[in-house]
């Protein structure tokens, strides 16, 4: 059984993923509005990975008897100035999450709770996948800027993305 400052530890990041995807769905809807799909296409991936990283903790949660906790989520972000702006943003959300991960990791050693030490390792893996892929897009979006044909050859590259 996870110890009570361990329930409260993962509904709190429970609340941040799902806070995440709601994020990358107001900037999917940013993008739709600027006529950008392929940019609106991979947010909305990055919302179905968030809402995946949630149930992911939420079924952990459940399967050492805890117990789940929704919580009240903040209204995202919709206005943006560019679409290096939004990558800008999502750099940052990023790492604040690797942060957090990191936080629930220590707090899992210093409880010696092995099993959501082991669990917490695909998180801190995928966290260093998600600073790099959004750091290559913003690093391609500071190159070819925010307009032109070089952002619609960016857009159609970023619409490839599978989920």
């Amino acid at each position: 059984m996870l110890s009570k400052k361990m329930q409260t530890a993962i509904n709190d990041q429970i609340k941040m993923e799902i806070e995440s995807a709601y994020s990358y769905l107001s900037m999917a809807a940013y993008f739709e509005g600027e006529n950008l799909s392929g940019c609106a296409h991979w947010m909305k991936i990055q919302y179905q990975e968030e809402t995946g990283h949630a149930m992911k903790l939420f079924d952990y949660m459940n399967d050492r008897g805890g117990k789940v906790v929704l919580q009240a989520i903040s209204q995202p972000e919709s206005r943006y100035k560019s679409a290096r702006e939004v990558f800008q943003a999502v750099i940052n959300h990023e790492k604040s999450v690797s942060e957090s991960i990191g936080k629930l990791y220590e707090l899992a050693i210093k409880e010696n709770d092995h099993a959501t030490v082991v669990e917490l390792q695909w998180f801190v893996k995928e966290q260093v996948e998600e600073e790099k892929t959004a750091l290559k897009i913003f690093e391609q979006l500071k190159i070819v800027g925010d307009h032109g044909v070089s952002m619609m050859m960016l857009d159609r590259q970023l619409a490839a993305r599978g989920s």
